[in-house]
Parts: structure tokens; C-alpha cells; sequence
């Protein structure tokens, strides 16, 4: 079968190769299922992996892709049941190959109206949208949350669920492009910044949401009121500056950190319940596709999320 596979770790993603006649993976086992993959989404931190950036690191040779949707083909005893059905792949690796075989707790029917291109890039953002902004954050209706990134993938999703749940949601990007994005996805206010030099002038946020950092984390926390709190999702932009305490406790502002997929893994049961939260929302929280590529030109996705130019979600078709 085709797949696309990391065959070495590098900056420049030299290790990365599509192959055309991979081993097919095992018949599935009990409470198995294998999947013809559709679509993959393409996440952050599949594109760390490949540099072994990421804080799971796959056994070399590994295929990368931890999202998807597609088909059941086959399946073990104990999940006969769900021969043929249509279903959302999650997992730490695998994806971008023509076939897969996962555990049946790794699958699920695609929620609400979702095309597959949707359902193939809904979960990861989604999910951790809802841990970092419902859960870690505590976010309640009427706060104004401030989003980084808001045209990104991770960015527009957690737009759309703050102003899903009530909140008032300040949109920043770092081109009119990626803002009119996050305007659209609901928020009500919107910040274009320089991403080199950023500025914001806004005060009194009780929530920031940023999985951006770099140079915009220490801005962002200036627009925290007293007892806001900031949660980190990611370095999209590189580490942050060295946080200032000092400004920390005057301001009582409390860091979060959020690892919504370890949440699930620590607890199951708590990340069963938060699938069940954004599967209740899917409709509302329809991912915006940017860019859509074939399994042969996935180094274009990966490029363009290098670069930091995706606007909405990138999908690589697979069959």
C-alpha cells in the first residue's frame, strides 16, 4: 500500500519518503478494526515528530498522521458490528497511509454533517479547544477570552467554541487574511499584529488561550486582569520569552498548562465525556479546510505549517 514514512529524524523532513508498496498493517485482532483511510488532517505535532521536536517519539520507522477519517474494512471479533461504518481515526501516529489497524476505542461514527475532510481535522482542535478553554481554563459565559492565532486551525476552532459558549471573544492574527478568518468564525473583536513585534493595547482579558507563543506570550499576559488566567497550548511561533513572575504574583494571574490528549489518556474516562462535549457541538465547530493536498504532496501542507502561511486547517486526500 502507499503510505508516507519517517525514515530518519531531520529539521528539513529529508527522512520522510512516500512509499509505494508499504506492508499492509496486521489483520485486525480482537476489538481491532482496520480503516481505508479517506482524508488525514495534518496537526502540529505531526510536523514536530519528524524532527523528534515532540514530546512522544515514535520507533523509527514510523508513518505519521494522527487524525483521520475514513472507512472499516475489517475487523476483529468482538467489532464485527462495525464493518462498513464511516468513522473518525485518533491516535499518535498512522494516518497517512492507505490503511490502518487500531484499536475500536480509537474510532468513532463522524458526528453531525461532517464531510470527511471536516471529520478528518475536527478532533485535535476541537478537543483541545474544549480542555483548554471549558476545563483547564473554566471559561464562563460573558468573559472575554483573547485567542492567538485565530485564523490557524487550533486558533479558529477555540474562536468558535468560546463564542459558542457565551463568551466575548477577542480574535488576534497576524495577517488581515487569517483575522477576517477568525472574525468570521464568530469572535467580536479582532487585533492584527506583527508577529516579529507584537503590540496589543487591550486590558481586563480573563482568559488567553495561545498556542502561538514566541514573542507574543509576554504581550498576551499584559492584557490579563487581575486573577486571569492563561492557558498554553503551543509554540507555533517558537519558545517564549522567560516569564516575569514578578508581574505573575502582583497580578495573581495563574499559568495552565494543557495537554488535552494525555488528559484522556490519564483519565479515560474524563476524555470519553470531553469527545462526547465536542461531538454534541460538531455542527458548530466545522473545521475552515485552507488547503487540501494528495498523499504524493503532503511536503506542501507540511512546508506551508513550517512557514507558519496555513490559514484554517491543511488535509492530505488518501484514498
Amino acid at each position: 500500500m502507499r503510505a508516507l514514512v519517517c525514515h530518519h529524524l531531520s529539521d528539513d523532513r529529508s527522512g520522510l519518503r512516500l512509499e509505494s508498496s508499504w506492508p499492509e498493517p496486521p489483520a485486525p485482532l480482537a476489538g481491532e478494526v482496520t480503516v481505508a483511510v479517506h482524508v488525514a488532517g495534518l496537526n502540529y505535532p505531526d510536523y514536530l515528530m519528524l524532527s523528534g521536536g515532540y514530546q512522544f517519539r515514535p520507533e523509527l520507522p514510523f508513518v505519521p498522521g494522527t487524525e483521520g477519517c475514513g472507512t472499516i474494512i475489517a475487523a476483529g471479533p468482538g467489532a464485527e458490528t462495525l464493518l462498513g461504518a464511516r468513522v473518525m481515526i485518533g491516535g499518535r501516529q498512522g494516518c497517512f497511509a492507505e490503511r490502518i489497524t487500531v484499536s475500536a476505542r480509537q474510532v468513532r461514527p463522524v458526528p453531525g454533517m461532517l464531510g470527511d475532510a471536516e471529520a478528518a481535522s475536527f478532533t485535535a482542535g476541537a478537543l483541545t479547544a474544549w480542555v483548554g478553554l471549558m476545563v483547564r481554563g473554566r471559561l464562563k459565559a460573558g468573559e472575554r477570552v483573547l485567542i492567538s492565532g485565530a485564523g490557524g486551525g487550533m486558533g479558529r476552532v477555540a474562536v468558535q467554541l468560546a463564542r459558542h459558549e457565551g463568551a466575548h471573544v477577542v480574535a488576534v492574527a497576524s495577517t488581515p487574511e487569517r483575522l477576517a478568518l477568525g472574525i468570521a468564525a464568530g469572535a467580536h473583536d479582532g487585533v492584527l499584529i506583527d508577529r516579529a513585534a507584537p503590540e496589543i493595547a487591550l486590558r481586563d482579558i480573563d482568559l488567553v488561550f495561545d498556542p502561538v507563543g514566541g514573542p507574543l506570550a509576554p504581550v498576551l499576559l499584559r492584557t490579563l486582569r487581575r486573577g486571569g488566567r492563561y492557558a498554553i497550548i503551543g509554540f507555533t511561533a517558537g519558545r517564549p520569552a522567560p516569564v516575569p513572575l514578578n508581574r505573575l504574583l502582583l497580578k495573581e494571574v495563574e499559568l495552565i498548562g494543557v495537554r488535552a490528549g494525555e488528559q484522556g489518556r490519564q483519565d479515560p474516562a474524563a476524555g470519553a465525556q470531553h469527545i462526547r462535549e465536542i461531538d454534541a457541538r460538531a455542527d458548530a465547530l466545522r473545521p475552515h479546510i485552507g488547503l487540501s493536498v494528495a498523499l504524493a504532496d503532503a511536503e506542501i501542507a507540511l512546508a506551508a505549517m513550517g512557514a507558519g502561511t496555513l490559514d484554517g486547517k491543511a488535509v492530505v486526500a488518501i484514498n
